[in-house]
């Protein structure tokens, strides 16, 4: 029973699936939450950056599509649709906790004297490249809350100023001011772990000195499939 129903929760395709589950099959359910239960998973984990609230609020993200899929109209896709409401969840079990998600005091940080006007809300080159993943996403869990939110929901899951000034209520030029602090934190531990990395290579391996020249590194961040 167990195969045959696996068998038939993979042979649907999401539309099928989504029509099921608006009309209650339980299996059509299923379907729809392997299908997107890693994506929801890792939105938490980014935006809360702790594993067992994050499975916890996986969870909740579920319960709430379950109760309310039947309002989903097909405006937009339904992983977008999906993706709304699970931050929604995590924004909703931040304030009940009260925990800061963003601080709406904190203005633009002054460029450093002498130094070239820093660019908000651009292209960051220098987050863009191939540092070790697992680095990278210790380096985003040590953000601070409104800074995580913001670079997830910003720079990983590709909302746009507005729109995450929208669901934070906050205003779009503290969503630019909170983005550009977390890339400048990303560079600092990014750096220090590149570092670190070359001098644990230098103890275990012996490389020679002369290869611990410490060279521009860029590092993605790429979201989950």
């Amino acid at each position: 029973m167990t195969t045959r129903k696996t068998m038939l929760t993979s042979r649907i395709s999401e539309a099928e699936a989504i029509q099921g589950a608006m009309q209650g099959d339980a299996e059509c359910f299923e379907s729809l939450y392997k299908l997107h239960k890693r994506r929801v998973y890792s939105l938490c984990l980014r935006m809360i950056g702790n594993i067992e609230a994050a499975e916890d609020l996986t969870q909740d993200a579920f319960l709430q599509l379950y109760r309310k899929i039947s309002s989903f109209r097909g405006d937009s896709a339904f992983s977008t649709w999906l993706h709304r409401l699970t931050v929604n969840i995590v924004l909703m079990h931040l304030r009940k906790k009260g925990l800061p998600v963003v601080s709406l005091d904190e203005l633009l940080d002054a460029p450093e004297e002498g130094g070239a006007k820093k660019e908000v809300a651009t292209q960051d080159q220098s987050l863009a490249g191939s540092i070790d993943r697992l680095v990278l996403e210790r380096a985003v869990a040590s953000l601070a809350p409104g800074c995580r939110i913001i670079f997830v929901l910003h720079d990983v899951e590709g909302y746009e100023h507005n729109e995450v000034a929208e669901m934070l209520g906050c205003s779009t030029g503290n969503s630019k001011s909170q983005l550009h602090k977390a890339r400048m934190r990303l560079r600092k531990l990014l750096k220090a772990a590149q570092v670190k990395t070359l001098i644990d290579e230098y103890r275990g391996d012996k490389i020679s000195v002369t290869q611990m020249t410490v060279a521009p590194q860029r590092a993605s961040y790429t979201r989950s499939a």
